[in-house]
């Protein structure tokens, strides 16, 4: 049996209250970061029935009132953004507002993939 003296601990700061605090903060900042652009104005996606949402890099807005905005250009200069990068783009996703006329969804995505857009998805929102 050995009977020496315990050995002391070193009293210092303790670490582990700190990387719970470190991690935590990590989660939270992951949590409440934004990974996908904001819309550049209001729009109200229409509700999926089935299915998933899609995710793609590129991505058009089309207003209520007909407007787009692609990648930082507005209107006629986002159609031609758009179709100035066609070659580059494997697909687009098109997130319309819910008061957009089907004709003219229907009539934008015949535009684009007269255009030489291979892949044209509408997103929308779960219910």
């Amino acid at each position: 049996m050995d009977f020496s003296p315990a050995k002391k601990r070193q009293t210092g700061e303790p670490i582990l209250p700190m990387i719970n605090v470190v991690f935590l903060l990590l989660i939270f900042f992951l949590l409440s970061s934004q990974i996908a652009p904001r819309a550049p104005f209001a729009v109200t996606p229409p509700r999926l029935e089935t299915g998933e949402p899609s995710g793609s890099e590129a991505l058009l807005f089309m207003a209520a009132d007909g407007r787009l905005h692609f990648s930082g250009a507005q209107t006629q200069d986002a159609m031609a953004a758009v179709l100035a990068q066609a070659s580059e783009l494997d697909g687009l996703s098109l997130r319309a507002d819910a008061n957009v006329p089907a004709r003219e969804v229907a009539a934008l995505i015949t535009q684009l993939r007269d255009g030489g857009i291979r892949s044209v998805t509408l997103r929308g929102t779960r219910p």
